[in-house]
């Protein structure tokens, strides 16, 4: 499962660095608010999940999206927001290691 993430984290980063639109555009700490809120509730959601396959895959694209934020956030926030992001990333990290194989 590690090598899974490794790969996903892998991908995310060249996808991010790949595509220049998002890769530049800044988040704006209330877009980041707004975000963070979102995958609260996403993982508040799947936690109820019955389905194990639809919510890895669900934790998967979140943990991508919210790497791909944070590569558009890193030049133009503020470090409160990277360690927001960051703390997401992990969350979402964890998630897949422990409840969908690892």
């Amino acid at each position: 499962m590690m090598i899974r993430l490794a790969i996903l984290l892998a991908s995310a980063t060249i996808n991010a660095s790949t595509v220049p639109a998002a890769a530049s555009q800044c988040v704006s700490p209330p877009a980041i608010a707004a975000i963070r809120a979102h995958w609260a509730a996403v993982r508040s959601q799947l936690s109820k999940a019955t389905d194990p396959e639809a919510a890895c895959r669900a934790y998967a694209a979140s943990f991508y999206e919210s790497v791909t934020t944070r590569q558009a956030a890193a030049g133009c926030t503020g470090d409160a927001d990277i360690t927001a992001l960051d703390s997401e990333i992990n969350a979402f990290n964890d998630l897949l290691a422990t409840r969908c194989g690892g």
